[in-house]
């Protein structure tokens, strides 16, 4: 899942991050409001994270300009603890869940991961397709067979996109995109290594291949 990361302070990018990547996130950050803008408006992404005390362009002006413009991604708000009424414009501007900073990064995770599942219409952290099970909190995939196999992130990346959007052809280039961080985009031919991984453990036939187009899950 990609991720945009639009805060300024730089301790918290620095603890945040890698907890994010470690909880399965490709991560894209800016640390002030109009670079951070145009990121939004350019790629896709799953869910945004936007502190509102932003340098260049304050987070509820980029919040609104995205909104206007029809963009509808998750987007979690950082505001101060006190700041209520920061809390009632961002939510009313169209955030969808806001957290008071100091916060516990595990309450960041989980509000996170709701958020994302509201958007793609699920109701838990288990994603189900053809006979495979996906934890989401356990990054594990539970096979045909009943056997429970522990991923990489990438794998893990990877398969999640697939299945919660199990009736898509997702490009080559459209997973590259979702499963890495934009310095570390790989070439189509590692995508072809991670889905024949996955091949491997849930069925050969899991994964389909349309010539030309990309992949997509098979038909339950």
């Amino acid at each position: 899942m990609r991720l945009l990361f639009i805060e300024d302070d730089t301790d918290l990018v620095a603890r945040l991050i890698p907890a994010l990547n470690k909880a399965g996130y490709a991560v894209e950050h800016a640390d002030n409001g109009i670079d951070g803008a145009f990121l939004g408006e350019e790629e896709n992404f799953e869910a945004v994270i936007l502190d509102l005390g932003l340098p260049g362009k304050p987070g509820l002006e980029v919040l609104s300009q995205w909104r206007r413009q029809g963009l509808v991604m998750p987007v979690l708000i950082l505001t101060a603890r006190d700041a209520w009424h920061e809390r009632v414009d961002g939510l009313k501007t169209g955030a969808d869940d806001y957290l008071g900073k100091p916060f516990h990064v595990e309450e960041l995770l989980a509000r996170l991961e709701v958020l994302i599942r509201r958007h793609f219409g699920r109701a838990d952290n288990v994603l189900q397709h053809a006979g495979v099970s996906l934890d989401v909190d356990k990054q594990a995939v539970t096979n045909c067979d009943g056997e429970v196999i522990e991923l990489t992130k990438i794998e893990y990346r990877l398969l999640h996109y697939l299945m919660v959007n199990p009736s898509k052809i997702v490009s080559k280039t459209e997973l590259s995109e979702r499963i890495y961080e934009e310095e570390h985009i790989k070439d189509s031919n590692v995508i072809e290594v991670y889905v024949n991984r996955l091949r491997q453990r849930l069925g050969k036939d899991y994964i389909e291949t349309r010539r030309g187009q990309g992949y997509r899950l098979k038909e339950q």
